[in-house]
């Protein structure tokens, strides 16, 4: 069966993006952007993929992308109707009335048979839940796994990771890798209450 996993940056306290949806205040380091080049090449939006060298590179990990407004609208702001062209793309969001290119799923009604739907179906790759935190927040009972890029900044205020009330769900780290600027990416998988 396929894995929904929340593959997503967060700052030191738990925020996506900023309060106007800002996600450009991550300071990088370059073998962290290499070891996330190397290892989910299939992350990276198709439009910047051949400046990455990352043309024609096959989907190492994942074959489907969810994703809610606020994640898709970047895109959108940069011309880019089909963010990731290269993966099953589904856009859950009910004030969105259409996605003009057919290659993008509107999905306006519950995230949670979606995922379920998905993870049914014969495919290939997981699952990414690319964001944003209310559809986290959402389908953290369906979360196999999450991946956390932390970067080494504090960002006071925004998106949270998730944002749907208070539901606590116990997970464990099962892997840490830090780079050079403090960052870590670290994996975790749901334990047992």
């Amino acid at each position: 069966m396929r894995k929904l996993v929340y593959y997503v940056a967060v700052s030191i306290d738990g925020f996506i993006a900023g309060p106007g949806g800002e996600f450009d205040f991550y300071p990088e380091a370059p073998d962290m952007v290499e070891y996330l080049r190397a290892e989910f090449p299939e992350t990276m939006p198709t439009p910047m993929r051949p400046h990455l060298g990352l043309d024609g590179v096959p989907n190492k990990r994942f074959g489907a992308v969810i994703m809610g407004r606020g994640s898709y609208q970047p895109g959108l702001d940069a011309g880019w109707t089909s963010p990731y062209a290269h993966l099953r793309q589904y856009v859950v969001s009910r004030s969105l009335p259409e996605i003009a290119d057919p290659a993008v799923e509107l999905v306006p009604e519950d995230p949670i048979r979606l995922v379920r739907r998905l993870k049914a179906e014969d495919g290939e790759g997981d699952i990414w839940l690319c964001g944003g935190g209310l559809l986290a927040g959402q389908l953290l009972p369906e979360i196999d796994e999450l991946i956390l890029k932390r970067y080494p900044v504090v960002a006071g205020g925004g998106v949270p990771a998730f944002a749907e009330g208070f539901r606590p769900r116990p997970f464990a780290p099962v892997e840490t890798l830090t780079f050079s600027h403090g960052g870590t990416v670290t994996t975790y998988r749901p334990t047992a209450a």
